[in-house]
């Protein structure tokens, strides 16, 4: 049986890193709150994610209150949480960054993971550096620019490039069955910061529930998709043996 789930060939194509959107998963109640619904789903995450290579990459995930924090993993088992202009140390006793609605790394074989159901699941490659960065941004994240601090961030931390970087919108609602267009804001947003290669999928949630979870057209009772990206790990060079 085919997984449920979508990849991107903007960010495929760049060679360096591993992503995944999750879909519709069938059988899963969704009756429930969010943290219920997600152990739900939690077992069919997991072997989409074995499929695509990171089932056994560490996974940090944002806490996602709409607002636009971002947390920055420079170092495995080191993560800051930043606010733009207010820096301190974050102590995670689990893998999900507290205030935050977006993540950048620089850090290879680990994985990140935004959860969303209209909102739309941002993915940021830098190639050069390399670096990657991800966001949730809704209708109030954008206006609060989730999105715009990621790539601020990834240009102080890991001196990334906005011409160099490839940014991609997932699915997520849009007009008619939402009043904002906020894909054509962000998108809008990255232009102004001068990342030249932008990629959105152009789907809207709520026009297939077959396929996807939509918080708006199913009055909050549903699931959530999954959007995760990570940096491939670097081959293991064996040493040569001198006889």
């Amino acid at each position: 049986m085919q997984l449920p789930f979508e990849q991107f060939s903007a960010l495929s194509a760049a060679g360096i890193c591993r992503h995944v959107f999750t879909q519709r998963i069938p059988g899963i109640d969704v009756s429930h709150d969010k943290a219920e619904v997600l152990k739900g789903l939690d077992a069919a995450h997991r072997e989409i994610c074995n499929a695509i290579g990171v089932g056994d990459w560490p996974l940090f995930t944002a806490e996602q209150i709409h607002g636009n924090k971002i947390a920055v993993v420079d170092e495995v088992g080191s993560a800051l949480r930043v606010d733009r202009g207010r820096r301190g140390a974050a102590s995670l006793p689990s893998r999900e960054f507290p205030g935050c609605d977006g993540i950048i790394t620089n850090q290879r074989g680990i994985a990140l993971g935004v959860y969303v159901a209209d909102c739309c699941a941002v993915y940021i490659v830098d190639p050069r550096t390399p670096a990657i960065g991800l966001a949730h941004s809704g209708r109030k994240g954008t206006e609060l620019g989730v999105v715009t601090n990621a790539i601020r961030e990834m240009i102080d931390r890991f001196g990334s490039v906005p011409a160099s970087m490839i940014v991609q919108l997932s699915p997520c609602i849009r007009p008619p069955h939402y009043q904002v267009d906020f894909a054509a804001e962000i998108i809008r947003q990255c232009r102004a910061l001068g990342v030249k290669e932008i990629h959105d999928s152009g789907v809207c949630t709520a026009c297939d529930l077959n396929r996807y979870y939509s918080y708006r057209a199913e009055k909050g009772k549903t699931g959530r998709m999954l959007a995760l990206i990570g940096l491939r790990a670097l081959p293991i060079r064996q040493k040569s043996v001198r006889l």
